[in-house]
């Protein structure tokens, strides 16, 4: 177990680069086992989902090689389909790995995933689209065994448009004869991302950046080197801290120009201004917070939703950024239950706000933050929470460090480097 020991009043400030988009790692790793050549990714950040992930891959037979941020995995000698139970626990990913597996080696068994305890995560949507597609799901023992009978390819429509649903099912649709059609497809950049690296190995797809993909099937994919994308809600994290704290920030390393745009709708609403240059945001100091009231002086709303909606992960940033904002603004979280529990912290804190159900809270800032021990939850109400602690008078101690760590790549040496004074202790 470890702990963050973080004194506020230090603004953030400097140059960030961000690493690879954690969303968009975790499903190309487990594209590793639809060939038996070797596939690198670049821009891998060093996070515990990535271990984890990593280690259920190596316990199938996956020769792994890493260099940096830089990880080679070749499944030619892939000996087994089932997967370590206490890993599965671990990271959510696992589940990714159960279309892949069943697709090209006939068969998966797996536990039910771990992750963040935020609410309910269905699975039924992965295990219905797969059936359809010729890939059969038996749950005994707590345990999920797939069984691929004929694969072949089918027209789908989702339930719901869950990116590791539609993750798992795109992965295992590259190898269906036939044409695949998937409506109510999830389009987030890591969605897109996954789909171009598919393309690079010899995958057949049409439709990225939409909700209707095509597939169409090939007998086998190719290995492939891709470079993961920056985590724009890593992006989003270190621009939270530099706003709260009244610091200025560029960015070196930048996501599409939509997702940019979706990032400036969320954080417009609480004042934040920034500009793109030669490849770069540049976000001023001292920004001058404060929430952009709707027509008529009502107060607004800031909600997540399917892409290009505000993300989930976002949203959590963002209350705390809205603790340090002018006015007033409601946070509707609509996909998971739990995702603002956390926010009991910041009443503990000196933060202004109303929970008024599972899914909602009211902010009203700016409040004075002041130092609390407090526990982290989950990788996003974590971050959060580090964001709190930069701005409040004091020093703040964060126990389950390692929440954050599953997330966000040696998170306290990044931010020092930017000002935070910021400690680890074991």
């Amino acid at each position: 177990m470890a702990r963050l020991i973080i004194r506020g009043g230090k603004a953030i400030t400097g140059t960030f680069r961000p690493l690879g988009n954690k969303n968009a790692v975790l499903p190309m790793l487990a594209a590793s086992v639809l060939t038996d050549e070797p596939l690198t990714l670049d821009n891998v950040p060093q996070i515990l989902d990535v271990e984890n992930m990593l280690k259920l891959l190596a316990g199938l037979g996956v020769v792994i090689s890493r260099r940096g941020h830089s990880v080679t995995l070749c499944a030619r000698g892939l000996h087994t389909t089932t997967l370590d139970p206490a890993l599965c626990a671990k990271v959510r990913g696992s589940i990714l790995l159960a279309g892949p597996l069943a697709a090209r080696h006939g068969r998966a068994i797996l536990s039910a995933p771990g992750g963040d305890v935020i609410g309910r995560r269905r699975l039924d949507t992965h295990f219905e689209g797969l059936a359809q597609l010729g890939i059969r799901m038996q749950w005994h023992n707590n345990t999920f065994h797939l069984t691929r009978r004929r694969l072949r390819g089918a027209e789908l429509l989702l339930d719901e448009a869950s990116v590791t649903a539609t993750e798992n099912i795109l992965m295992a649709a590259t190898l269906a004869p036939g044409r695949t059609t998937i409506f109510n497809a999830a389009c987030e950049p890591h969605v897109q991302d996954l789909g171009n690296l598919l393309t690079k190995m010899g995958a057949r797809i049409t439709g990225l950046g939409t909700n209707r993909l095509e597939v169409e099937g090939v007998k086998t994919l190719r290995g492939a080197r891709h470079r993961v994308g920056p985590d724009y809600i890593e992006i989003g994290s270190v621009l939270a801290a530099a706003a709260a704290t009244g610091g200025a920030l560029t960015v070196t390393e930048l996501p599409d120009a939509t997702t940019l745009q979706v990032m400036q709708r969320a954080f417009g609403r609480l004042g934040v201004t920034w500009r793109v240059a030669d490849s770069r945001l540049i976000l001023p100091a001292r920004q001058r917070l404060r929430v952009q009231q709707d027509l008529g002086g009502a107060i607004p709303k800031m909600e997540d939703g399917i892409w290009p909606a505000i993300p989930s992960d976002l949203l959590s940033v963002a209350l705390v950024l809205a603790t340090q904002t002018k006015g007033e603004i409601l946070f509707f979280e609509k996909l998971f239950e739990s995702r603002m529990y956390f926010v009991d912290r910041l009443l503990e804190m000196g933060a202004t706000l109303v929970q008024c159900d599972p899914h909602r809270v009211v902010v009203s800032g700016p409040a004075k933050l002041r130092a609390q021990h407090i526990t982290s939850p989950d990788i996003r109400a974590g971050m959060a929470l580090i964001i709190a602690a930069l701005c409040a008078k004091g020093t703040t101690v964060i126990e389950q460090a390692e929440m954050v760590d599953r997330g966000y790549e040696r998170i306290e040496a990044r931010l020092r480097a930017l000002g935070a004074d910021i400690r680890r202790a074991e």
